[in-house]
């Protein structure tokens, strides 16, 4: 039979969507008669050069995903023509829904390194697919997020805008890209599908090839004006210096003519922008603004700002969109328990830490975080704030968790006031930030090797 491929992932597809290993297991698992619970730890063991932490984000979504996720009779008719599997376990398949509990630390949360992101409590068969699927949406948006709220940070206040979408890798990773944005707390974006999915405002101005495709760069300049009053006119076709002065002349000639802004868009943009203000200052247009694009990313974005460069915000595409200085986090999603009984993997350097956890964050006498502490989840701990939340109870979503959920982008607002300064650097930050496992958690770990 030949199958057409949609164009993204639908619902009935889903279950699809996993590496064949895991179907694999899952018929060697109800073959072996092995329906026990198990628990599922998803986290990573290194930070990314130059990170100091990573921004969790994408645990909500992939758990609205999972309480979704079934076989559709053409998912299993597709599995049927592998050839690899027994009808009788196809047919089993046809129940399946996820039953079980996922906890999670809220969206915008930083997280360090063994730190649990999710863990994923199940009959392990159920547990076990969702592998996949959440390393797939987790890294992604977590990679992102991280990304994004670095360029936050080293803006200090000036507004971001993601231009990134046409550098992505795929539709899905633009979409997704955008929700991860939001949760940093980027200002806009220039992808209207996912601005509009997101909810995060869009924006955007116009590309050279309008103003070449007219033959004169002022004209262009007035009708793009007269059509969207305030907006921002990309000044650096030809010259950017002689491009603001025709800004400025075509406002003087045409009264009640509103332009928001002036985009730089190559060359020097700290010296542009410089001569820019000095110019549009001089005319009398205060109000008209600076936005800075052209490669930027955290590093040059620092830079312009530190030298005080009278830029008010800044358009941020390939090196946000596809996480250029790091793309990747090494999240492993490992079994931890099954069947009440402690589970470890002893692999050289992938030693994982057994048991269902709890992460509580300590603060210091100024307000900032000093230290996590990872302890067993029903192990008494009195000190800190406990930071895995129960987002998903026997299948099915808790409304009041997730509703939670949707304050990341607040959440991450109030964390950036209380990391403290080294963590906030772009340099990696030595000795790194502190992360402890409690005596009954390392009792544990010693009585499992």
């Amino acid at each position: 039979m030949k199958y057409t491929s949609p164009a993204n992932v639908t619902d009935d597809d889903l279950a699809l969507l996993t590496d064949l290993y895991e179907l694999t297991m899952l018929q060697a698992y109800w073959r072996e008669g092995m329906h026990e619970r198990g628990v599922f730890s998803l986290y990573f063991r290194k930070l990314p050069g130059q990170r100091n932490f990573m921004l969790a984000c994408g645990q909500q979504y992939v758990a609205e995903l999972v309480t979704q996720l079934h076989f559709s009779p053409s998912s299993l008719q597709r599995l049927a023509d592998v050839g690899m599997f027994d009808d009788r376990f196809l047919a089993w398949l046809e129940g399946f829904r996820f039953t079980g509990d996922i906890w999670a630390l809220p969206e915008g949360t930083p997280v360090f390194p063994n730190e649990p992101l999710m863990e994923v409590e199940a009959p392990i068969a159920e547990a076990q697919l969702l592998e996949s699927l959440v390393l797939n949406q987790v890294q992604l948006e977590t990679v992102l997020a991280s990304k994004a709220v670095r360029l936050v940070m080293m803006a200090k206040g000036r507004p971001i805008i993601d231009f990134g979408m046409r550098r992505m890798h795929g539709m899905d990773a633009a979409i997704r890209g955008v929700r991860a944005y939001r949760t940093a707390g980027l200002a806009g974006t220039s992808n209207v599908l996912g601005g509009l999915i997101h909810d995060l405002p869009l924006r955007g101005t116009m590309a050279h090839s309008y103003v070449l495709a007219h033959d004169n760069e002022q004209e262009a300049f007035r009708e793009f004006a007269r059509q969207f009053p305030g907006t921002t006119l990309l000044v650096d076709t030809h010259d950017t210096v002689a491009g603001v002065r025709k800004v400025i002349d075509l406002m003087a000639e045409e009264a009640g003519l509103k332009v928001g802004a002036v985009r730089l868009d190559s060359g020097d943009l700290g010296a542009l922008a410089r001569d820019s203000r000095r110019l549009l200052d001089d005319a009398g247009h205060q109000e008209v603004k600076i936005v800075a694009s052209s490669g930027l990313d955290e590093y040059s974005i620092a830079e312009l700002v530190d030298t005080g460069a009278p830029i008010d915000a800044f358009g941020v595409g390939t090196a946000l969109g596809v996480s250029q200085d790091a793309p990747v986090i090494d999240l492993s999603y490992k079994l931890v328990e099954y069947a009440g009984k402690p589970r470890v993997k002893h692999s050289p350097g992938k030693i994982n830490l057994p048991g269902r956890k709890q992460i509580y964050r300590r603060l210091d006498s100024q307000g900032y975080y000093c230290g996590d502490l990872i302890s067993l989840r029903d192990e008494t701990v009195n000190e800190g704030e406990s930071l895995l939340t129960l987002l998903v109870k026997q299948g099915q979503i808790d409304e009041a968790a997730l509703a939670e959920a949707d304050r990341a982008r607040e959440r991450v607002q109030h964390t950036l006031t209380r990391l403290p300064p080294p963590l906030c650097r772009l340099e990696s930050t030595e000795p790194s930030y502190s992360v402890e496992l409690s005596e009954g958690l390392k009792r544990l770990q010693r009585e499992t090797q």
